[in-house]
């Protein structure tokens, strides 16, 4: 299997079904690159977790200020009506159900909607951190992941191996390969791309693919 998306593709996909005006989190690292493919005459309005609404593009380099950052440690640039407020404040916001979409990374996803993305050990985090409040406090929640892990593990999988995130919160993963939704405790395909068969595509999957209707044609620009 060769034909996959690159982290660009995946992110211009998961923006696509943004709606104008949605209050948005976008997590640390890969998931941040959404914000860049907002679709034409649509807005939405970005919170970042150590306390801005409403912030902008990244400044262009050399015009960075670094007082003003996102979660991710990352400049950001104001816009017309951007809000500051505390970190608590934040959290408020995020545990208050005011937000309609955090879209996280993963390094699982199970058919349940359960979510893996932090580990322990060597190479791992000290904390879960605010992606914990985030997938129960948002009103949407979205994976964006590769397919497999770099040496071709499922991400997708009937149960998570790795500490938990949350339980039963997501709802649809944008994959290097498809476009997945999970319902009532089952993967759904959605869309897939057109170069792959349903037969690699599940190959690839740690879980049953189950198709309801047509599977539309993962078409994303070269980006």
């Amino acid at each position: 299997m060769t034909a996959r998306l690159t982290a660009t593709q995946m992110a211009w996909r998961a923006a696509q079904d943004i709606a104008d005006g949605d209050y948005v989190n976008l997590g640390i690292g890969f998931p941040e690159m959404v914000a860049r493919f907002q679709p034409p005459g649509r807005q939405a309005i970005f919170h970042t977790e150590n306390g801005i609404l409403g912030f902008g593009e990244a400044p262009a380099a050399g015009e960075e200020d670094w007082d003003l950052i996102n979660a991710g440690k990352k400049a950001v640039t104001l816009k017309p009506g951007t809000a500051f407020f505390h970190h608590a404040d934040s959290f408020a916001m995020v545990r208050g159900g005011h937000l309609d979409v955090a879209i996280l990374g993963a390094y699982e996803v199970a058919e349940t909607g359960d979510l893996a993305n932090w580990s322990t050990g060597p190479k791992g985090v000290p904390a879960v951190g605010g992606a914990m409040d985030l997938v129960h406090g948002a009103k949407r929640v979205a994976v964006i992941t590769d397919h497999v892990t770099k040496d071709g593990r499922p991400k997708l999988v009937q149960r998570c191996s790795l500490p938990l995130t949350g339980v039963v919160c997501v709802t649809r993963v944008y994959t290097s390969l498809a476009v997945v939704d999970i319902e009532a405790g089952r993967f759904v395909l959605r869309e897939k791309l057109p170069s792959l068969s349903l037969e690699e595509l599940q190959a690839a999957t740690g879980a049953q693919l189950h198709v309801e209707g047509t599977v539309a044609n993962l078409v994303v620009p070269e980006i």
